[in-house]
């Protein structure tokens, strides 16, 4: 599995996290975290609810 892949199912799995609650539940490092969403943004895969929190489409 790619790492964009790892966060969306963690998305998908929780209502809405934090990047360092995605890093947390993944595995993954922080700054490839905010990369990764950075890129899923630009895509308009994932959406940001409310401030620092971001939420699958």
């Amino acid at each position: 599995m790619e790492n964009k892949e790892i966060i969306l199912k963690a998305l998908k799995d929780n209502k809405e996290l934090k990047a360092s609650e995605i890093a947390q539940i993944t595995g993954l490092d922080k700054k490839i975290v905010d990369k990764e969403i950075a890129n899923l943004k630009k895509e308009e895969a994932i959406i940001s609810p409310k401030r620092c929190y971001w939420s699958a489409k």
